[in-house]
């Protein structure tokens, strides 16, 4: 009987061990998971979307962020560096131009004394004084060639109209190319005021003047190189100083 009571108890605490072995695996299982679980979040997060800005290039690039890297697609980042892509074997070959001088780094305003270019307001008060100063040549040619006398009063009102619309230039400057190009507005206008004060003065002196006497002369050409090359200023909005209007 005792044999028999000791049998059943080695029966019963045999018959426990799975059960325990079980629920140690169990519990193992799950603390692994769980100890695994923030590395899995991480992995399967949703992407973080950023901005990127090439310097000297219009326009932006999405940047997708995965893993602690981030990515940007290749045909954009081309387009946008205005650049090519060329493949020599198993390579890609990416090819970027340089930033341009007229583009802008970022969507900020430039300031006015940095902006490259004419400004609008400046530019149109450039073209209106340019007009005033050729119809000026014009009829001051046109006087000596017909033996008309040119008299202060005469050049005056041709002076006034320049003079004033050169204030209105000088008011309109706010960027560099706009300061600089004031200046050669002004040499312009100063040889101006010189070639007719000279034939004035012949007139006041009753100095004989030819009619053929602005053909080929230094001044006049003077003023008529620089006034082609203010012309070409303004058509490309871009200051270029060629030496002709000094």
């Amino acid at each position: 009987m005792a044999d028999s009571q000791t049998w059943n108890e080695v029966d019963q605490k045999d018959s426990r061990k799975p059960l325990l072995l079980g629920s140690r695996i169990a519990l193992f299982l799950a603390l692994a998971f769980f100890s695994t679980l923030p590395v899995l979040v991480k992995l399967f997060a949703a992407p973080q979307n950023r901005t990127l800005v090439l310097t000297g290039h219009p326009g932006e690039l999405t940047v997708m962020e995965m893993g602690g890297r981030y990515y940007v697609d290749i045909e954009a980042l081309t387009r946008v560096a205005n650049g090519s892509i060329s493949f020599k074997g198993n390579q890609m070959v990416l090819s970027l131009s340089p930033p341009t001088a007229n583009t802008p780094a970022t969507n900020s305003e430039a300031s006015p004394s940095t902006t490259p270019g004419f400004s609008k307001d400046f530019l149109k008060a450039g073209i209106e004084e340019m007009s005033v100063i050729r119809e000026w040549r014009i009829a001051l040619i046109n006087a000596i060639r017909q033996g008309y006398p040119v008299t202060e009063d005469w050049v005056a009102s041709f002076r006034g109209q320049a003079q004033q619309n050169l204030r209105l230039v000088s008011v309109a400057a706010s960027t560099d190319a706009d300061r600089n190009g004031l200046r050669l507005l002004n040499n312009e206008f100063n040889n101006m005021k010189q070639l007719s004060n000279r034939f004035v003065e012949a007139n006041r002196s009753r100095t004989y003047v030819s009619p053929d006497a602005l053909d080929n002369d230094p001044l006049d050409q003077k003023i008529l190189s620089c006034a082609h090359s203010l012309a070409a200023m303004a058509a490309n909005n871009q200051f270029v100083d060629d030496g002709t209007c000094q």
